[in-house]
């Protein structure tokens, strides 16, 4: 699988799990759901205060593994590296996240208030690897 293939996978599948690096270089593994700008990056919504947001903030490796619905089938691994884009920047990114994801909300206004309270940022991945290339 190439990176092209990937992220194409992503469009269509958005559950993943996250892995970013600890202090001590151990790993740190969180559930999230991702969306693909139109540039190709993985997009992922999380908190000022989140380990991995932490994490990331001190070495922008990321790595995920994104899944299908039913979990076993097709499946693919991307890593590459995390920009964090905070508020009041990522306000855009995040509503065109949600849209990718849910679709329309029903209160605009709720929820830029809830990504304001929430201290939301978008975790912006570039799409440096990707596999599997083979199967076992």
């Amino acid at each position: 699988m190439d990176t092209s293939q990937a992220i194409d996978f992503m469009r269509a599948n958005h559950h993943a799990v996250l892995h970013t690096r600890r202090k001590d270089g151990s790993p740190q593994l969180s559930p999230v759901a991702v969306g693909v700008d139109g540039d190709g990056h993985v997009l992922v919504s999380s908190r000022e205060t989140a380990i991995k947001t932490k994490n990331l903030a001190r070495d922008p490796r990321a790595a995920l593994c994104v899944l299908n619905d039913g979990f076993y089938g097709a499946w693919c691994f991307v890593s590459g590296s995390c920009e964090i884009v905070h508020l009041p920047e990522a306000m855009d990114g995040l509503i065109a996240y949600y849209r990718d994801l849910a679709g329309e909300h029903p209160d605009w206004d709720d929820y830029r208030d809830a990504m304001q309270r929430e201290q939301r940022v978008l975790l912006r991945i570039s799409v440096e690897t990707a596999g599997p290339n083979v199967s076992g």
